[in-house]
């Protein structure tokens, strides 16, 4: 079977490279956003998805001021659950259609980002549901514009190919998966995240780091992605603590949505591995934050890898200037696992989760062995047998 997965990671390698994915066009700042809405020239109403809190908490005003500012009419649209449904898919869709739109604003977390991408590409798709979305290549078509604004340093959604929602009848969640489905243009605006608080703050920004980390140590990694990996790695390490610390260090901000931007570019192309495996099934069996699952796992995961990752690990502690010319191979790596830690640790995540029940264990393992070994091209294959023994050691149910 091993012969077959890596096989199938040949093959999507290869689809990387021959068929290419899209980026966004970047722009940072307020500025950004009115240049990239000066080269838009909207004729009919822009639709901006967004969700309550962020209307509530008055974080999308900016925006909106600058759109009637331009005499531009807009539709806001904010029924978005911190787990995208089909029906706020579909609620949204009608709206957009209602108000004849033709670009959509998406301003917030990966969540909201996901809705956004699925009511672009439903309106592009009519005949399809949702759930006939599901799965590589079912958009096809070209979306509308679509500017991704994230709220959230973490996600990387603004970039990637693909969008989850919750489907409550048939009790799934799932993706749907196209190069289709990478925005147009993404906008980073430190400001929009100053809100977030500081344990968020500390887990999405890890998930970006996990995102970065399970690329660049994977099979399938290529220059570009590499090279992004890196540069995301290096930019977690300089100013997550920092914006943790102090969450009105626009700087900081800055860099970590850079960050995430970054990471988002190199797993869209190399993809992710067992951190991410583990960590979606806890967040479907218990509803555990997705980067909070992240931030528990990850260090037990890059420990099981061991020596497979210290080629790897030595290049990212060298790119980081974590290492001296003395060091060996092993010893570079030992370093970025120690900086890794000490990190995590000073963002006071936890090395635990009290929700983990001993008894879910079997289960929670073999689904994530199903997930990984065919998605995701992991440098070292995990036993379901192995898989348990990671999950148990960060579980308190002994």
């Amino acid at each position: 079977m091993r012969i077959l997965y890596r096989g199938y990671h040949f093959i999507l390698k290869c689809i990387v490279i021959f068929i290419g994915i899209p980026n966004p066009v970047l722009y940072q700042g307020i500025a950004g956003f009115k240049q990239w809405l000066l080269l838009l020239k909207p004729v009919r109403p822009i639709f901006v998805v967004t969700d309550n809190t962020l209307k509530n908490l008055k974080v999308i005003e900016p925006i909106l001021i600058h759109l009637d500012e331009q005499q531009i009419p807009w539709q806001l649209f904010s029924d978005v659950n911190a787990n995208p449904t089909v029906s706020n898919v579909e609620d949204g869709l009608l709206l957009y259609r209602e108000y004849q739109c033709d670009c959509i604003i998406a301003i917030g977390g990966g969540s909201v980002l996901d809705c956004a991408k699925l009511i672009a590409a439903r309106s592009v798709q009519p005949n399809k549901s949702v759930a006939q979305l599901k799965g590589l290549f079912k958009v096809i078509k070209k979306l509308p514009p679509l500017c991704a604004i994230p709220t959230t340093a973490g996600t990387g959604s603004e970039t990637t190919v693909a969008a989850v929602v919750n489907d409550a009848n048939a009790q799934q969640k799932y993706a749907a998966t196209d190069f289709t489905l990478v925005p147009s243009d993404a906008v980073l605006i430190p400001e929009f995240t100053q809100s977030v608080p500081a344990h968020i703050t500390a887990t999405t920004g890890i998930d970006a780091l996990t995102h970065a980390i399970e690329a660049y140590i994977g099979i399938n990694g290529l220059a570009f992605s590499d090279e992004r990996s890196l540069m995301a790695i290096d930019l977690i390490l300089k100013n997550l603590l920092i914006a943790y610390k102090n969450g009105d260090d626009l700087t900081a901000r800055e860099n970590m949505l850079l960050a995430s931007f970054y990471a988002g570019q190199a797993f869209t192309r190399a993809s992710v591995g067992y951190v991410h495996a583990i960590a979606h099934q806890f967040g479907a069996q218990y509803g555990t934050a997705h980067g909070l699952a992240n931030s528990v796992v990850l260090m037990p995961v890059l420990r099981f890898y061991g020596s497979t990752i210290d080629n790897k690990l030595a290049e990212i502690a060298d790119y980081c200037q974590l290492t001296s010319l003395q060091q060996t191979r092993t010893e570079k790596a030992a370093t970025f696992l120690v900086t890794l830690e000490q990190l995590l640790t000073d963002l006071a995540i936890p090395r635990y989760l009290e929700e983990v029940k001993r008894t879910d264990i079997p289960l929670l393992a073999k689904s994530a062995i199903a997930e990984a070994n065919w998605n995701y091209p992991v440098p070292k294959f995990m036993s379901e047998a192995q898989c348990q023994v990671i999950i148990s050691k960060v579980s308190t149910d002994k």
